[in-house]
């Protein structure tokens, strides 16, 4: 059995999951601090709810797909490539954005869940307000998990739901050993290291949401008879064909389906993606280098270097 359609799924369930552990634990941390450990329940209540909702809005939006292929007539394939391009584009948004503000909340996270739970046990409804805290971070994740998981698989969810799991199952285990155990993890670190692959994967997306809507208009294009083409070679919106590895690469064998799995790989590229890929990179991988303080620590280091030179002259 091929599993490397759980790969991706699996590093994002277990970035999205682990974020989504630091709030559970955060939370159940300072009931215990105040005493009031018999809000528990809630927290539980909420991360169930949660799961729930995010499973439900996966089958909705899973069905609304599939339902467009039954009731749209002639239309319906290019509709379909559309909507799943649509749905790229809002993962790729969603995704990205979490990126970089995780990495720029990380600091005051347990100051702002602290000061949360503090106005929450106040409330006379302290153990609704609790689960509301917990079924919003719970959910957050989840809904951003399977907007990823419909944007990138529509055929078969077996393998990308099995990751998913695992993911989800590991996160849970970090967050238990992290809070319950004691057990010391470089938060930091793991952030660092699992938001570059999601900086890759969701890179990706780019090229799969620009695929899906080059074949939208190409099938229009054909049905209606109509000019919708930009170019008149190769590809209808994404140019022309840059790199054809099918005979030296193919991104159904081993290693190139590994490389399109986690880092949005295919066997042919052609120019509209590649730029879209690079720019996606250059421009959300600037802002999440520079929400870690990596290019701080450069322009500090070269600040210094020219002081010296001042002394020295």
């Amino acid at each position: 059995m091929d599993f490397t359609s759980a790969l991706p799924t699996f590093v994002v369930t277990l970035r999205e999951g682990f974020e989504a552990a630091l709030v559970v634990g955060i939370v159940m941390a300072c009931l215990k601090k105040a005493d009031q450990t018999k809000l528990y329940l809630w927290v539980y209540w909420g991360i169930f709810a949660g799961i729930i909702t995010s499973i439900a809005v996966g089958f909705l939006l899973g069905g609304v797909i599939t339902g467009v292929e039954t009731v749209g007539g002639i239309y319906a394939p290019a509709v379909k490539q559309l909507l799943e391009g649509i749905l790229g584009l809002v993962a790729i948004s969603m995704l990205s954005w979490m990126l970089l503000w995780m990495t720029s909340q990380a600091k005051s996270l347990k100051g702002e869940m602290e000061g949360a739970i503090n106005l929450a046990l106040n409330d006379r409804n302290a153990g609704k307000a609790v689960f509301v805290l917990i079924f919003i971070a719970v959910v957050r994740e989840g809904f951003e998990t399977v907007l990823f998981i419909l944007a990138k698989f529509q055929q078969d969810w077996t393998l990308p739901a099995m990751g998913a799991i695992a993911g989800l199952t590991l996160a849970g285990i970090m967050g238990v050993a992290l809070f319950a155990l004691g057990v010391k993890i470089n938060i930091r670190l793991f952030f660092q290291v699992m938001g570059i692959f999601l900086l890759l994967i969701v890179g990706g997306l780019v090229m799969g949401a620009l695929k899906h809507f080059d074949s939208a208009v190409n099938m229009l294009n054909q049905m209606t008879l109509s000019q919708l083409c930009l170019f008149n070679h190769d590809s209808c919106i994404l140019g022309r064909l840059v790199w054809n590895g099918s005979n030296i690469l193919p991104d159904k064998q081993f290693p190139g389906i590994v490389f399109k799995a986690l880092f949005g790989y295919r066997e042919t590229l052609y120019l509209a993606q590649i730029i879209a890929y690079l720019a996606f990179l250059m421009a959300i991988g600037t802002a999440y280098f520079k929400s870690l303080g990596i290019r701080f620590s450069v322009d500090k280091k070269k600040e210094k270097l020219f002081s010296s030179d001042l002394d020295r002259s």
